[in-house]
């Protein structure tokens, strides 16, 4: 059973989300040979504050 956790910055719509679980559900039956009751999708909304690259807070930019 393939569980897929995305983490990305809050802002997706409800409808953004279903389409990309449906979206990456389906990659994942048709390369990994599963099935769609089988595929988990997580979002994780991750604030900005939370998140860094290259040593800088994404919020300060």
């Amino acid at each position: 059973m393939p569980v897929i956790h995305i983490e990305m910055w809050p802002g997706r719509t409800y409808a953004q989300k279903q389409e990309l679980a449906k979206a990456i559900t389906d990659a994942f039956v048709k390369i990994a040979n599963t099935t769609p009751e089988a595929t988990i999708v997580i979002f994780s909304d991750v604030p900005k504050e939370n998140w860094a690259q290259a040593g800088v807070l994404s919020s300060e930019t």
